[in-house]
C-alpha cells in the first residue's frame, strides 16, 4: 500500500505543474494557447499608474503588490485579460505583481525600454544608443520576466519610427527584435514573442508593418512575431467607415503575424462610450486583428483613465470604466476565440524593396552588426541579472476602498484566483473561468507554490483522501 509520505510527495509534484495561465504562442496571424490551441483575443488595458513621471529606479508599475492586487481585482470585474506595461526597472522584484496578475487570469505585454538615460533607443541618432549600455536594460527586462508564464510578449519599441525619426531607424529597431529573439532562444525556457508598437501614421503604417513582418533569409530571427498599432481614429459615436477602421481592416487582412491595437480610446468626446469595441471584436475585424488595449488604466493629466487613484487608501471607478464594461460584456467570446485555419496557415513574404511604397521610408534590410559585448550577453546571458519566479498569493481582499463615479462605495470587489483566462461576463462583478480545470484545486497554488490562505490545505487533504 502506498504511504502517506509518497502520496504527499505525489500531490506536491502534481501541484508544481499547476498554473493559472498557459503560455501563449504565435500561430500564423493568431495568438493561441500553447496547450489547448484555442485562439486568444486581447481584451486589454494599458497599465502605467502615475504615468511616465511615476516611474523611477525604485518604483515601477509591477513593484507594489498592494496596488497590483487592487487593480487586478478591478480588472477582473471589467473582463480584462491582458495589460501592457511601458516602463520597467529590471533590478526591482516583480514576483508578487506577476503572480497576482497570473492568478487573476491576466497576461502581460511588456515594453523593454524606459525613459531614463541608457534606457531607450535615440530615434534621432539610433547608432549612438545601439550599445551594451542599452542592452543591459533590454536584456534585464527579459531576464526579470522570462520565467512568468503570463508574459504574452515584449515590445522592442514604441512609436520609435515617426516623422521626426532618422531615416535609418527601422533597421535598428528590427535589429533589436533580432537581438532579443536570439537572447530569448539562448537563455529562456520558452520562445516568448517579440514585436513592435507603431504610431497610426497612415502614410507609412503599411511600410512599417511590411518592414517588420517580412522574412529575411539571412536573419530569420529579426522578423517580428506580432505588430501593435496605437490608433485613436474612432472618437465618440463614430462608425466603422467614418473612423477609418474599414481601411485598417482591409490593410491588415493579409497580415502574416498577429496585429492588435496596442493603444486605442480617443477622448476628444467625453465621457468615452467605447462603441469601437463592437467593431474591433466584430466578425470583420477579428479576421484582421487580435483585439486591443484601451488607453489607459489610471487617470493622469492627459485624461484617459478608467480609474482615478484618490490616495493610497481610496480609488474611484470613472464613467469610462462603466461604459467600457457595458461594451465588453456584449462580446461573443465563443466566436472570437474560435480558431480558423485561414488565420494560422499564412506565410510571410520575402523582404524586398518593392514592399516599401513611401520614398521617405527605409527600404533595405542591412541590419547593424551586433556589438561584441551584446553578442557575449546573448551567448552567455546578462551577468548578475535577477530572474523572477511565481510566488503564492495569500490575500483575496483588497485593502483599499473603492467608489463609483457617483461617490457610492462598491463593497463586493474581491480578488478571485482563476483556473484560466479572465473573461467578460454579462453578470457585472463576476467573470467567467475556463472549464479546462477545476478552480478549487488550482486556487491553492500559483505555478506550484501552495497558498493555504486560499484553501490549499483543504484541497490537499481531499485529494489525499481520494487517492487512498
Amino acid at each position: 500500500m502506498i504511504s502517506y509520505t509518497q502520496l504527499f510527495a505525489s500531490v506536491c509534484a502534481l501541484a508544481s505543474t499547476a498554473a493559472a495561465l498557459n503560455p501563449l504562442e504565435v500561430s500564423g496571424k493568431d495568438f493561441v494557447d500553447s496547450k489547448t490551441q484555442d485562439r486568444f483575443q486581447i481584451i486589454g488595458v494599458d497599465y502605467q499608474p502615475g504615468g511616465a513621471a511615476g516611474f523611477t529606479k525604485k518604483l515601477d508599475p509591477l513593484s507594489d503588490a498592494d496596488v497590483c492586487l487592487r487593480d487586478a481585482a478591478l480588472m477582473q470585474r471589467l473582463g480584462i485579460n491582458t495589460i501592457r506595461v511601458y516602463n520597467l526597472e529590471p533590478s526591482l522584484n516583480h514576483d508578487e505583481c506577476a503572480s497576482i496578475f497570473n492568478a487573476a487570469g491576466i497576461y502581460m505585454i511588456l515594453d523593454v525600454s524606459n525613459p531614463l538615460a541608457g534606457g531607450y533607443l535615440d530615434r534621432s541618432a539610433p547608432w549612438t544608443t545601439y550599445s551594451a549600455i542599452y542592452y543591459k536594460q533590454v536584456f534585464g527586462v527579459v531576464e526579470g520576466f522570462k520565467n512568468y508564464d503570463n508574459v504574452l510578449g515584449f515590445f522592442a519599441g514604441n512609436e520609435v519610427i515617426n516623422e521626426d525619426a532618422h531615416y535609418l531607424v527601422p533597421k535598428y529597431v528590427r535589429a533589436i527584435v533580432r537581438d532579443m529573439k536570439d537572447y530569448i532562444a539562448k537563455n529562456s525556457k520558452r520562445a516568448i514573442p517579440v514585436g513592435y508598437s507603431a504610431a497610426d501614421i497612415r502614410e507609412i503604417l503599411m511600410d512599417t508593418a511590411h518592414y517588420f513582418e517580412c522574412d529575411l533569409k539571412n536573419s530569420t530571427s529579426s522578423r517580428s512575431d506580432f505588430f501593435g498599432l496605437n490608433s485613436y481614429s474612432w472618437c465618440g459615436e463614430s462608425s466603422y467607415k467614418k473612423s477609418g477602421f474599414d481601411v485598417l481592416t482591409e490593410d491588415f487582412t493579409n497580415a502574416t503575424v498577429p496585429v492588435f491595437f496596442s493603444e486605442y480610446g480617443c477622448n476628444e468626446v467625453q465621457p468615452r462610450v467605447f462603441t469601437e469595441v463592437q467593431a474591433l471584436y466584430g466578425e470583420e475585424m477579428t479576421q484582421a486583428f487580435s483585439g486591443g488595449l484601451v488607453y489607459e488604466w489610471t487617470q493622469e493629466k492627459n485624461d484617459y483613465g478608467l480609474v482615478k487613484v484618490n490616495d493610497s487608501n481610496t480609488v474611484t471607478t470613472l464613467v469610462d470604466y462603466d461604459n467600457f464594461e457595458k461594451q465588453v460584456n456584449k462580446l461573443d467570446m465563443e466566436r472570437i476565440t474560435t480558431s480558423n485555419v485561414t488565420q494560422t496557415s499564412v506565410k510571410p513574404e520575402a523582404c524586398s524593396a518593392s514592399l516599401i511604397k513611401d520614398k521617405s521610408f527605409y527600404n533595405a534590410w542591412d541590419l547593424p552588426e551586433v556589438p561584441s559585448k551584446v553578442a557575449d550577453y546573448i551567448k552567455n546571458g546578462l551577468p548578475d541579472a535577477p530572474s523572477g519566479k511565481f510566488v503564492s498569493v495569500s490575500s483575496t481582499t483588497i485593502p483599499q476602498k473603492v467608489y463609483d463615479h457617483t461617490g457610492k462605495e462598491i463593497t463586493d470587489i474581491k480578488f478571485e484566483v482563476k483556473s484560466g483566462v479572465n473573461a467578460p461576463s454579462s453578470d457585472s462583478g463576476s467573470s467567467e473561468t475556463s472549464d479546462s480545470s477545476d478552480e478549487t484545486s488550482n486556487a491553492g497554488s500559483l505555478n506550484g507554490t501552495p497558498s493555504l490562505a486560499l484553501g490549499g490545505a483543504g484541497a490537499l487533504f481531499m485529494l489525499l483522501v481520494s487517492l487512498l
